[in-house]
């Protein structure tokens, strides 16, 4: 099953970004894009909308349903 982690980091390292600095364009601290990747927090929506305009796709995404993302990447 594809976690919010796994999808995230994907994103991030497709980028070639380090989480600090995915946290310093998003102006948000390292611990929460760290925090976010293994699952333990969800964004708020505002974080959500600056850490989706950095790594660019859709803030929503954060919000999916986890087995409709596994589905989704899967397909």
């Amino acid at each position: 099953m594809i976690t919010l982690r796994t999808w995230l980091k994907d994103i991030r390292a497709k980028k070639e970004l380090t989480q600090q600095e995915v946290a310093n364009a998003a102006n948000v601290d390292v611990t929460m894009i760290s925090k976010i990747e293994v699952g333990e927090r969800r964004p708020s929506v505002k974080v959500a909308k600056r850490i989706a305009a950095v790594l660019g796709f859709d803030w929503t995404r954060f919000y999916e349903d986890e087995d409709d993302l596994a589905k989704t990447c899967t397909e």
